[in-house]
């Protein structure tokens, strides 16, 4: 069994161990351009375990979001593998759902309806009352209930994250994939909502793999943070483990002196080891 090696400030190498559950293996990635071939990600290695909170962190064009959409299915890698349980992911399904930051709601439908066509999709054993009482329970948990017979239209940007975060979590993937869900939300809603994700994780605790650029939510939300060197040939540089013991308030935390450290070594890493050559 492989070990980690873990620097005083959490920073750990991508080294293997013999516990992964989402694992990507020498992962490569080459788009064909009209220029010729771009090589996106170049030597991906990485294995997440069952549960675990892994938050995705890097500047644009690192790849971030070609390595989410290999775990959703809808892309395959050119070179390596990319497997659950040991099965590799060749297309979309139910036990890997995806939030995005731009909510995709169907807009002609209500709060309810939303949840509930999902669920009814990806779980059609349960019994219409069963379904009911799945999408009250995830509604409740984001505070939607008052809201469930209103469209997409008619409640506030933040309301219509937390439907698509109650639509995921009621499936009750094994996989949650977050792309920058909350990257458009105004500070104080985009706090409330992390504190949420949180709370609903905890409940059934899916493998949450999400990308983000805001350093101090993957401090808050992530057991470890993956930082991406830049593109092209974008690979993982390091990999920061978080300390915090869980359930975790933002003000405890930033009260910890390693919370100063790991936000240091992250801002680091991104803007003087891996800045853009115009930052």
């Amino acid at each position: 069994m492989s070990t980690t090696m873990t620097s005083p400030v959490g920073v750990t190498t991508p080294i293997s161990t013999d516990q992964s559950y989402l694992e990507f293996r020498n992962v490569g990635q080459v788009f064909h351009t009209k220029r010729g071939p771009f090589e996106a990600l170049h030597d991906v290695n990485l294995q997440v375990h069952k549960g675990e909170f892994i938050c995705v962190i890097g500047h644009s064009g690192c790849g971030k979001s070609t390595l989410l959409n290999m775990v959703s299915g809808f892309l395959q890698p050119t070179s390596g593998s990319v497997t659950l349980r040991d099965i590799p992911i060749e297309r979309p399904g139910p036990d890997r759902m995806v939030v995005f930051q731009n909510y995709s709601l169907l807009p002609w439908k209500t709060v309810e309806q939303n949840v509930a066509l999902a669920v009814k999709a990806a779980r059609p054993e349960l019994a219409p009352a069963v379904r009911t009482q799945v999408v009250n329970h995830h509604l409740e948990m984001v505070g939607l209930m008052d809201a469930r017979q209103k469209r997409p239209g008619q409640i506030s940007g933040g309301m219509r994250q937390r439907v698509a975060i109650a639509r995921a979590l009621a499936v009750q993937p094994e996989v949650l994939v977050l792309d920058e869900p909350f990257g458009a939300l105004d500070a104080i809603t985009k706090e409330e909502l992390q504190e949420e994700l949180l709370t609903i994780w905890q409940e059934h605790q899916p493998t949450v793999l999400m990308i983000t650029h805001d350093i101090d939510e993957a401090l808050f939300l992530a057991d470890r943070i993956v930082m991406m060197t830049n593109g092209p040939s974008a690979t993982i540089g390091e990999v920061l483990d978080i300390p915090f013991s869980r359930p975790r308030r933002y003000e405890s935390i930033q009260d910890d002196p390693r919370y100063g450290q790991l936000r240091n070594h992250a801002l680091d890493f991104l803007y003087r080891r891996h800045a853009h050559a115009d930052d």
